[in-house]
């Protein structure tokens, strides 16, 4: 099975946005007062923001996510380009977010949904400020995704977002409800060649160093600077899922810091939602 077919199910090209509509969107995005709130931090490196155009409150600080009738909030109000395409869309919205990566910023290896009511539903992305080294990692491939098109990711597989050199790297993520207007706009995925990049494999000399290099970053101090350039295997490496949660807890391990190595080991049940 080629890259691209693998992935279908994890990623893909829904519908164009019109251009002229994308940019007034993009410009939006980029000019509102926006109350960007940080959240979810054991899920990020910091850099991460969001704020909300629907939820249930009506309050774009509320940016925690869960099963509602959505609203607009204030702060959709003051744009009405992006207000305008949700409502041609049609869609159930659950959650409509801006997001905001800033550079050298990451969301660590995850998967989403699993604390949720267990109802069909799907993650819509529409990037309005982007650059190349901006890329979601999921099964074993980089992928950028471009503008111009809602894109479709579906979180409960593990995945992650990294923005290397910046500018911000702002989506537009809607959270919505299986419908027949949802069915319609997803009726024809595709992931156009050259979207999808299989990362390498990491074989086990490649970790080993790796580890030891951890290792000697954290006998000088810098243990935090240790786990973090473990975390970024994530991005370089196709990799076993929670490998790099692996690694930590053993570094932790051979540094004789049970309770560390614990932690990492309880944090990597949680954010890749494992029952076991």
């Amino acid at each position: 099975m080629d890259t691209l077919t693998a992935l279908a199910g994890q990623i893909a090209q829904l519908d164009a946005v019109d251009s002229a509509q994308l940019e007034r969107m993009r410009h939006e995005a980029l000019t509102a007062q926006t109350p960007w709130k940080a959240e979810y931090g054991a899920y990020q490196s910091g850099g991460w923001w969001t704020t909300s155009l629907m939820n249930a409150s009506g309050d774009p600080a509320d940016v925690t996510i869960g099963d509602c009738a959505a609203r607009p909030t204030d702060l959709l109000a003051q744009m009405p380009a992006t207000a305008a395409l949700l409502t041609e869309l049609g869609l159930n919205y659950m959650w409509v977010r801006l997001a905001r990566l800033e550079a050298n910023a990451f969301l660590w290896e995850h998967r989403d949904y699993d604390e949720l009511d267990q109802v069909e539903r799907h993650r819509l992305h529409i990037p309005l400020h982007t650059n190349t080294s901006a890329f979601l990692v999921t099964g074993g491939a980089k992928v950028h995704m471009t503008g111009g098109r809602i894109w479709r990711l579906t979180p409960t597989y593990a995945h992650g977002v990294c923005n290397l050199l910046g500018p911000d790297r702002i989506h537009l993520i809607a959270d919505v409800y299986a419908d027949d207007a949802y069915r319609r706009l997803a009726r024809r995925p595709t992931l156009h060649p050259g979207s999808a990049e299989p990362l390498p494999s990491a074989d086990a000399a490649v970790l080993a160093e790796r580890l030891q290099a951890a290792r000697g970053m954290a006998g000088l101090g810098y243990t935090d600077a240790a786990e973090r350039m473990l975390l970024r295997l994530f991005y370089t490496y196709a990799l076993p899922e929670g490998a790099v949660y692996d690694l930590i807890a053993e570094l932790h391990t051979s540094l004789g810091d049970e309770e560390a190595a614990t932690r990492w080991t309880s944090a990597k049940r949680r954010l890749l939602a494992l029952t076991a």
